[in-house]
């Protein structure tokens, strides 16, 4: 192993993890600035633990524009009552903290998106920084991983909990139980474009049972994608046996996203009209959407269409699109 890899993390935890009890406070990583020359990325986290039992590290805000998440952890952090926990939570509401602030999908100060940024660097910048005491310090405490998403100001989702396909089926398989006692309206085998870099990647190859979310989009919450979010975190916590009481299980809708096909691109900047919309079913080679050319009349718009049958599980959300975004998600009822 490189010298790198053995330099301690950066930053400095304000609470204890082992200590019994429930403690708020930060994680402190030094940022050198023009405003502050000593100063710090106070990253909030809480830490409740009460005697023996598995620990779920529950995480918002890996992606700074994205809502329900944070909701449903800031409300949880301070509603958990330590009489009703065995074993250990973990909250960090805001993972990338600077992009949070922000409302931005990556940090303002170095660009960085934190779910591409695994394993991290201890002497990176600050998002490396951040990624990488995930990996080495927060990761290895957990038992249960539940990184909340959903579409930020770029993409929309039908709400779901979701888990991978893996290797380890046994591991798969206690993935799974989870995402369907979080109880979604929909529940996800799913598929990323590309998995390097991911927090997602970095815990299941150490073995964790990791769970995620898209819950919505748009760059807000509603109601009701914020109100998912936190009965789902509660069932989760309860099924695992870390909180007392019964899931509040509803029924669930399972989907797959079985290969590339799943994923529509534009192919050039425009105006997009989308002729589906999201739940609707369609069939292969249907036109999903059509994207027309700015700044002349006239011209025929491009067409994107559908490269599979299944449902319209996520678009585009701003009306205006440039060549590579993402426009549609298709997903196969199971």
């Amino acid at each position: 192993m490189s010298e790198t890899a053995l330099r301690p993390s950066p930053i400095s935890p304000t609470v204890d993890f082992s200590a019994e009890g429930i403690q708020h406070g930060f994680l402190r990583l030094p940022h050198s600035r023009d405003d502050s020359a000593w100063g710090s990325v106070m990253i909030p986290i809480t830490v409740i633990k009460n005697g023996e039992g598995p620990t779920a590290l529950l995480t918002g805000g890996n992606h700074g524009d994205e809502y329900e998440g944070p909701i449903a952890l800031f409300d949880l952090a301070r509603t958990l009552k330590l009489q009703d926990v065995s074993g250990r939570v973990i909250i960090v509401p805001a993972m990338n903290y600077p992009a949070f602030v922000a409302g931005t999908r990556t940090s303002p100060i170095d660009k960085g998106n934190l779910n591409r940024s695994f394993p991290g660097r201890p002497d990176g910048t600050v998002t490396p920084k951040i990624a990488d005491y995930f990996q080495r310090e927060l990761l290895p405490l957990a038992d249960i991983v539940l990184d909340f998403h959903s579409g930020g100001k770029t993409l929309d989702f039908l709400p779901f909990c979701a888990a991978h396909i893996l290797p380890d089926k046994a591991q798969e398989q206690k993935s799974f139980d989870l995402v369907e006692a979080f109880s979604a309206p929909y529940s996800m085998k799913m598929l990323e474009i590309d998995a390097v870099g991911m927090y997602d990647t970095a815990a299941e190859e150490m073995g964790k049972v990791f769970v995620t979310t898209e819950l919505g989009g748009g760059g807000t919450a509603t109601a009701k994608s914020a109100g998912i979010a936190k009965r789902g975190v509660l069932n989760l916590l309860r099924r695992a046996g870390i909180v007392a009481g019964e899931a509040e299980v509803v029924p669930t809708q399972w989907l797959d996203m079985p290969d590339g096909d799943c994923f529509s691109f534009a192919e050039d900047a425009g105006l997009i009209e989308p002729l589906v919309d999201m739940g609707e079913e369609v069939v292969k080679g249907q036109i999903l959407a059509r994207i027309y050319p700015l700044g002349r009349t006239g011209a025929a718009p491009l067409e994107v269409s559908a490269r599979m049958d299944g449902i319209l599980c996520a678009r585009h959300f701003p009306g205006l699109v440039k060549a590579g975004d993402c426009v549609a998600v298709l997903a196969v009822v199971l």
